[in-house]
This record gives structure tokens, sequence and C-alpha cells, in this order.
């Protein structure tokens, strides 16, 4: 038994090609199809009203390409939407949240757990309710990062860019206070910060990767349940942004660490 759709992954902007790269790994013979929603991010600053606007009209395009599954590579979503939209959808959505709490509470040696989200994931507490419901006495530390995003978007990512280190010194500093020894990178946007994060927190913190974490689980979980595609070829991979194509393609083809030009379509979704 197998099934040869494509996976659908879906995301505000760029982020969720973190989960996309290890997917695509995890899973060569698979077809992607990823929508980023460049024109309407970040979605971490909205209502929680608008979010579920948002993830409904995002699932309907994907579900328009006759896809078997959805990887919901969004922490936002993943925190404020998913479970209040997740039942009207007769096909497997995976969100960020449960794997990379999952995988952070097996890294931890202290339970000093940071996470890091916009500020509608933190809000929400999402993350902070799962976890102490998986480790009681979890001791955690909570920080919104509104700048992350928009710094991603616009390639600011890498050690030596004052703006970007100037950024996460301001915001990290209380994890250095509380000795945390685990990072909740909540948000597929931030692991593409990850070498600058981990030059200012120091050795001996773990990073968890909320896109890497749940495209290990997405691929576990496709297995067991026999949904797998069993083509022989590598897999293609789809792009489908809300904003130009032109920025889109040159940052993605610098995540993937290969060519998406010719690949890349812009679409329109429904909107206010």
């Amino acid at each position: 038994m197998a099934d040869n759709r494509p996976i659908g992954v879906f995301d505000s902007g760029l982020g969720g090609l973190t989960a996309m790269a290890t997917l695509m790994a995890a899973l060569p013979g698979e077809d992607i199809c990823y929508l980023g929603d460049t024109g309407r991010v970040p979605y971490g600053s909205r209502s929680p009203e608008t979010i579920e606007k948002y993830t409904e009209e995002d699932i309907a395009f994907l579900k328009s390409l006759d896809i078997k599954a959805i990887v919901v590579a969004c922490g936002t979503v993943s925190a404020v939407a998913l479970e209040k939209i997740k039942g009207n959808y007769n096909m497997p959505i995976y969100g960020v949240l449960e794997p990379t709490v999952k995988k952070a509470i097996s890294v931890t040696k202290t339970d000093r757990i940071g996470i890091l989200g916009t500020e509608a994931t933190i809000k929400s507490g999402a993350y902070e309710r799962l976890l102490r419901q998986t480790q009681a006495d979890v001791e955690l530390t909570s920080i919104p990062c509104p700048l992350f995003v928009p710094l991603v978007e616009n390639g600011r990512v890498h050690p030596g860019d004052a703006v970007i280190e100037t950024v996460v010194a301001e915001y990290l500093e209380p994890l250095k206070t509380a000795k945390i020894d685990t990072v909740i990178l909540g948000c597929t946007h931030y692991p593409l910060l990850e070498q600058v994060i981990a030059q200012f927190l120091g050795e001996g913190v773990t990073l968890v990767s909320s896109g890497a974490a749940v495209a290990e689980y997405v691929a576990k979980d496709l297995a067991e349940e026999k949904l797998l595609s069993n083509k022989k070829a590598n897999g293609t991979q789809r792009y489908f942004v809300t904003d130009s194509t032109a920025g889109f393609t040159k940052l993605a083809s610098l995540f993937l660490q290969q060519d998406v030009s010719g690949e890349v379509k812009q679409i329109t979704l429904t909107s206010d």
C-alpha cells in the first residue's frame, strides 16, 4: 500500500523551509508542495481570529493540489489555531508543538528550558502548557522575539552581522540568567539564526528546531500509516508564494542549498 500524492507544507514565509529541507532529506522519494504566505508575513503579530482565517485559506489552497497530508511548518499557527480547526479536515495535519516538546524533554539534563517564539506563540502559552503536562517540574523561560522573522526574511542571519547579533543579545540575555540548557526555537524561521544564537548562548546549550522535529515525526508517522510514495525516482518540489517570487527564490535557494528558480509560482489567496 502506498500513496503517491504530494505532501503539503505551509508557513507564513520562508521559515518553513527549515522543515522542508529536513523532510526532503528524510523522505527523498516524496513530492512536496510548499506554500509561503509571503504577502502577509509575519503571522505572529496578528490576532487569533486573523491567524485562524489565514490558516484556513492556506489549507484550502494546498488541498486544491490533491495532497495526502499537511505539515504546518509555522509555530504561530500550531500554537494559536491548529487545535481549533484541524478537526474540520479529513487528512493528517501535523503541527510543530508536540514533536518539538518531546524532543526538548528528551535532551534537557537540568529541566531548565527556554522557549523562543513570535508574540502570538508566547502569548498563547501553548508550549508552556504542553511542556508542563509532559514534565510537571520543568523550569521555563519564554521570550517573544518579534524582530527575528523580518530579519530572517531579509537575509540578516549570519554571524558578524551587527544588527542580528545586537537583537539576539538583547532578547536572549534572560536565558543566560536562568541557566537554561535547552532552547526551543518555536518558530521555523529561527533555525536560520542558529549560528548566531548558539554563538551568544555558548557551549552546553542544546537548540531544538521545531521544523526538524516535526519533519522527523511526519516521516515516521507516514511510514507507519503506509502513506509513503513507492516511486523509485527522487521526489519533486513546487513552491507557491503570495508575494513576488524573486526575493523568495533567491533566499530559498540559499537556505535549501539548491536552485529553486522555475519552480516558484505567485498565487492569490482569499483575502480581506
